[in-house]
């Protein structure tokens, strides 16, 4: 029509055709009964409605809604996965964080007693149950709750104590960071533990000692550490509300090399499903401790009432009169890690599939081991 108008302008005006569209078309009619088929007169918007229908869209249907869902959940699928990765780095971060302040702690602890603190304190008619995380808290911004503890009494005779959570003792991953009502006290859990050695903890018997970072009835003075502080584990992690035995068989004093042997061990003991890490305030082995006898995040599996628990086990709690071996795994709720803090300070990942005898390299302080890479 354009170049029809061109032509038409260039034409004299006789000659011109008129392009205006009529007022009205002419439209087939259907026959009638008697009547000649013709064309009756409809106005141009009639005629262009009945060539070209046109269809009002009133709601999306049900395939398009179904398309619509569809797309939505395939974008949050991709987007989960990194908002979880994010969160996860974000509690890795505060992990490590709060592993540095015990290390700045525990070197203050150093630089004012002279050794690095005990884990429990026994003396004839008197047990001293307070942990070495007990007698951190003034090098972690806690002192006024260590001014409510009297280290000559039992920690369930100071209840005001053993409730507070510590929020540097907790891993903001911990999926159990809750009180425990163990002994009829409310008593709050714990993630980082102390290194007491490979497998032999205490054996006031012989006297022969952990060699370990901590120890019953003692300081550590830093000249002891002969591998190094570098080379020497200090703290690490573990899972609140660890199942644990105590007691079963007697253990050899070698260090056993295959988790079943633990599970052996433990079929006599005494069976608890939440019994280790739930007290801060305590220091015996299973409570406020680890040991390197295997290495992180390995399981040991035990069959009791119709489960399989992934259990610690202890030969028997520490006391003056019996000798105190133990399994306590260092555990974590991050993917295939746990976080562990050296005794120079320094923190490290470590993996679950860290071998076996640089892990225990780790948990000696004067082993004469060459240490590798971890």
């Amino acid at each position: 029509m354009r170049l029809s108008l061109i032509v038409n302008k260039q034409r004299p005006a006789s000659l011109r055709r008129d392009l205006r569209l009529p007022a009205t078309f002419p439209l087939p009619t259907p026959p009638r009964p008697g009547v000649r088929a013709g064309f009756q007169q409809a106005s141009f918007w009639e005629w262009l409605t009945m060539k070209y229908p046109m269809h009002v869209r009133r709601a999306f249907t049900l395939i398009e809604l179904l398309v619509v869902i569809a797309i939505i959940a395939i974008v949050v699928s991709l987007l989960l996965p990194a908002v979880q990765q994010a969160r996860e780095a974000a509690r890795r971060a505060q992990c490590k964080n709060n592993l540095k302040q015990i290390g700045l702690a525990l070197h203050n602890y150093l630089d004012s007693a002279g050794g690095l603190p005990p884990t429990v304190c026994m003396r004839p008619g008197d047990f001293g149950q307070w942990s070495a995380q007990a007698r951190l808290l003034p090098f972690l911004d806690q002192a006024n709750l260590q001014s409510l503890i009297n280290f000559s009494l039992p920690y369930d005779e100071q209840p005001d104590v053993a409730k507070v959570r510590v929020s540097t003792y907790i891993c903001p991953s911990e999926v159990n960071d809750r009180a425990s009502l163990r002994d009829g006290l409310d008593q709050y859990p714990l993630n980082y533990a102390a290194n007491q050695g490979t497998w032999l903890v205490f054996d006031p018997i012989t006297g022969a000692q952990s060699q370990g970072a901590f120890m019953p009835n003692r300081l550590m003075r830093a000249a002891e550490f002969l591998d190094g502080l570098s080379n020497t584990l200090g703290f690490s992690e573990v899972k609140a509300f660890q199942p644990n035995v105590k007691g079963g068989g007697v253990p050899a004093v070698v260090p056993p090399n295959d988790p079943a042997a633990i599970a052996i061990l433990a079929a006599g003991g005494a069976f608890d499903a939440i019994d280790s890490h739930t007290e801060w305030v305590e220091g015996r082995v299973h409570q406020t401790g680890f040991t390197t006898t295997f290495p992180p995040n390995t399981r040991i599996a035990l069959s009791a009432a119709g489960s399989t628990f992934d259990i610690d086990y202890t030969s028997a709690e520490e006391d003056l009169t019996v000798t105190t071996f133990a399994s306590v795994v260092s555990r974590s709720y991050h993917p295939g890690i746990v976080h562990s803090l050296l005794i120079d300070g320094s923190v490290r990942s470590i993996s679950s599939n860290v071998n076996g005898s640089v892990w225990r390299a780790l948990g000696t302080r004067a082993g004469g081991e060459v240490v590798g890479e971890f």
